[in-house]
């Protein structure tokens, strides 16, 4: 998962950006309104955690020009303004979800797996294809009922490949998910990763389609 971290609290921010890239996520940050926006209109992000009290520009703004453009990016709204009336104006500004500082990181995350799950249009918490299953919750892999150890960085390879069962995902769009700002990229980083959770789950269901990228599923003509 990519999240856009928008938060002037220099402590919270880095303690949040550090907590997500632990989890295997992409975290990029930024600490005002107005480099929020431009950042939001240049890129795409699986989720944004948006505090509102933000030098420059107010984090509602943010919000409602976000949706006014018709973007659906899931939004969770991060702020100290515990009043109803501001919970209200959150939510009918466009976002999806509203968390009082200060919180407890295992409800964050689960509040992000909700929206990430509700946002796909699944119902279960588990993904699975075939005997293989990945639990976002539990961080729990497993293979014909057996267990897996999987790092943060094949866990999260693994379960944006798992999301969209049969579609192609490419090195780009998966970089994008396992790597924010200012990380150390190798070019050879995804295959790498691959070939480790071929070792670990079998090459059967994890496939590379040369040019074009990767898919989780059945074999299909010209991949290996």
């Amino acid at each position: 998962m990519r999240v856009l971290l928008v938060e002037d609290d220099t402590m919270i921010g880095e303690s949040l950006r550090e907590a997500l890239r632990r989890q295997g996520m992409a975290c990029d940050w930024v600490r005002d309104g107005r480099a929020a926006d431009a950042v939001l209109a240049s890129e795409r992000f699986d989720a944004v955690l948006l505090d509102l009290g933000l030098p420059q520009r107010d984090g509602l703004a943010v919000l409602r020009d976000l949706r006014a453009r018709g973007d659906t990016t899931p939004v969770i709204v991060l702020t100290a303004r515990d009043a109803l009336p501001d919970k209200v104006k959150g939510l009918d500004s466009g976002a999806d979800d509203y968390l009082v500082k200060p919180f407890e990181l295992d409800e964050l995350l689960a509040r992000l797996r909700a929206l990430r799950r509700r946002h796909d249009g699944r119902a279960s918490t588990v993904l699975q294809v075939a005997d293989l299953t990945l639990d976002p919750a539990t961080r729990e892999v497993t293979r014909g009922g057996r267990a897996v150890l999987l790092s943060s960085r094949e866990f999260a390879l693994l379960q944006a490949l798992l999301e969209r069962p049969g579609a192609i995902v490419s090195r780009a769009q998966l970089e994008d998910r396992l790597y924010g700002w200012g990380e150390e990229l190798e070019s050879n980083a995804i295959s790498v990763y691959m070939h480790q959770l071929r070792k670990k789950l079998g090459d059967d269901l994890l496939h590379t389609v040369r040019g074009l990228g990767y898919y989780a599923g059945p074999a299909k003509d010209g991949s290996a």
